[in-house]
């Protein structure tokens, strides 16, 4: 525990190097080159060498542990039982722990958890859809995981908050430090009924190289991802591309096909994503066998409950004036008996009425037509 408390402080999330030094050496063997220096480890340059070093000597686990205790937080590490097993998908880059904030367990809520993503400078729209996905994601027991930032994560937290259900978000700096600070009471609260995730021990600020190096772990310890709005060179995309790396369900919710903010999106969905409308549509995916959306058809019209032979005879009609019984056959394909004998079926049912040796359709009828047509 220790050891892998001091080498958080002193390796970045995601190096790879590190993560072989770890697998192939052990955590004590790596702790203790670092603290003693000398000859580097394979793999490190002598100045990158000398950087580790320089941390290492400023590294105190038993102070992070102390912050972390006094901050709520806890360190979970590989191998113990709340350790999400899922994350070992990463290889070398796997976390060497993590920071928890919150009650609930981080291995059993990643059992059960998808990823939701996108623009920080969304749209209205893209709120919305946020909103409504998490919402009905935590309506069917599912954790909401997303990065806490402003935009589509901040809309997600928020859907699953407000729908009573279980988010978690995972952040690009210690758990200590709220990030980005308009967001403090946010992840406040997510702390208090949900989980606050981070590699960075506490105190650690974020960079643009953290927040892309945090997306891998949002794919790796959820389903799949939903990626709702986002430019060619989002960071939410990152995240996507983490998700099929690693052989999770890809999503994406489609935008206006003007919008640049759903142009990263769209590639997704040309490339091998999957199109998502709402939360039914995401479990379908990442559920069990057998948890299915709901068949998803037009309105019944009246019209729909009538015999084929006599919505043929319908059809027969013209839309404007009247047309006699044989006319009416014609336009059918049937005769002039069977047609006759249907029009009095549509008059008793109000579809139809009689003028002289005419028939024409009435106003229910018209209605009920142009109800089943596009106005295009």
């Amino acid at each position: 525990m220790l050891g892998r408390v001091f080498l958080a402080r002193v390796l970045e999330p995601g190096d790879e190097v590190g993560g072989r030094w770890v697998r192939e050496r052990g955590v004590v063997e790596v702790v203790r080159r670092l603290r003693e220096g000398g000859r580097a480890l394979p793999g490190a340059s002598e100045k990158r060498w000398a950087g580790l070093c320089a941390r290492a000597g400023k590294a105190d686990p038993h102070r992070d542990l102390a912050a972390a205790r006094s901050a709520g937080a806890r360190f979970v590490i590989p191998g113990t039982a709340e350790w999400p097993g899922q994350l070992d998908d990463l290889g070398d880059a796997r976390p060497l722990g993590l920071w928890v904030r919150g009650g609930p367990s981080l291995r059993m809520w990643a059992l059960r958890s998808v990823a939701v993503v996108g623009a920080r400078a969304c749209t209205e729209y893209g709120a919305h859809m946020a909103t409504a996905l998490a919402a009905g994601l935590a309506e069917r027991g599912w954790v909401v995981v997303s990065g806490g930032a402003y935009g589509i994560d901040g809309a997600a937290h928020r859907g699953a908050l407000g729908a009573g259900g279980a988010t978690a978000a995972v952040l690009a700096c210690g758990v200590d430090r709220p990030y980005p600070p308009g967001h403090t009471a946010l992840i406040t609260r997510i702390a208090e009924q949900g989980l606050v995730v981070g590699e960075l021990p506490p105190g650690d600020h974020p960079t643009p190289s953290r927040f892309v190096l945090r997306n891998r772990v949002i794919a790796a310890l959820t389903r799949g991802t939903v990626v709702v709005e986002a430019a060619y060179r989002s960071g939410s995309l990152v995240t996507a591309r983490a998700a099929r790396r690693l052989g999770r369900h890809v999503m994406g919710v489609p935008g206006p096909a003007t919008s640049a903010l759903s142009a990263g999106v769209h590639e997704l969905l040309r490339a091998d994503a999957v199109l998502v409308g709402d939360a039914a549509e995401v479990v379908e995916l990442v559920g069990a066998m057998g948890e299915l959306p709901p068949e998803r058809r037009g309105p019944v019209l009246p019209t729909d409950l009538l015999e084929p032979r006599t919505r043929r005879t319908l059809a027969g009609l013209p839309g404007r004036g009247t047309a006699t019984a044989a006319e009416v056959a014609r336009s059918a394909q049937t005769t002039k008996d069977d047609a006759t004998a249907r029009l009095y079926e549509l008059r008793a049912l109000g579809y139809v009425e009689r003028h002289g040796d005419g028939w024409k359709l009435t106003r229910q009828a018209m209605i009920s037509i142009r109800g089943g047509r596009s106005p295009c």
